[in-house]
Formats: C-alpha cells, sequence, structure tokens
C-alpha cells in the first residue's frame, strides 16, 4: 500500500501574474522550485489565501530569481496578481518512508525570494 503525503510547499507566496491566454499550468521562479523539491511539470496544488479558490495543475520554470509566480490558463480566474497563495506538492510513499519523510516549508518574503 501506498501512501500520499505532503511532501513540500511553498508558504504564502504572492501571485505576480495572471495569464488566462496560456495552456496551462502556473509559472514559479526556478529558485523556489528548487527550495521546495518541485520539479518542472510536477503536479502541485495552490490554496488562495485570499478567495479560499483551490486548484490543481503543474509546475513550470519561471526565470531564475525573477520572483515570478503566474498562474496560466483557466486557473488565472482563480487568483489574482497580489493574492497570496500556497503551493503544495506530495508524494506517493509507503507507510514507512512516510513515517520517517520531512517535508521541505519554503518561506517566502514580500518580494517573493527564499529565505534561507
Amino acid at each position: 500500500m501506498l501512501v500520499n503525503v505532503f511532501k513540500s510547499k511553498i508558504h504564502r507566496v504572492k501571485v505576480t501574474q495572471a495569464e488566462l491566454n496560456y495552456v496551462g499550468s502556473v509559472t514559479i521562479d526556478e529558485d523556489m522550485l528548487e527550495a521546495a523539491g518541485i520539479k518542472e511539470n510536477e503536479k502541485v496544488q495552490i490554496v488562495n489565501n485570499h478567495n479560499g479558490e483551490r486548484l490543481e495543475t503543474y509546475a513550470i520554470k519561471g526565470k531564475r530569481g525573477s520572483g515570478i509566480i503566474c498562474l496560466n490558463g483557466a486557473a488565472a480566474r482563480k487568483a489574482q496578481p497580489g493574492d497570496i497563495v500556497i503551493i503544495i506538492s506530495y508524494a506517493w510513499m509507503t507507510p514507512e518512508e512516510a513515517a520517517v519523510h520531512k517535508p521541505i516549508v519554503v518561506f517566502p518574503d514580500e518580494n517573493n525570494r527564499v529565505v534561507k
């Protein structure tokens, strides 16, 4: 049996763009992706602290150091620039792996830069 476990998250990051006329996904600054251990094209959940919306999409790399968080395609209807969101990833693990797993939590600053 496998369990779906919280793997990592980017906690309280500011949406910088919303591009409706795009194929889909969420563009995330490559520094934040690396810090959170999220791979390009990995499924993520986005929770909007401003309006309670939740959605699932996939991550794509944004320019390193840009601070970009851009909801693309239909996801652009779920958040506006300036909204604060949490981006969460999950992983399938055996119960034994899950028992020792330590999730990664990234806390960006007000400019969407990774705070170490």
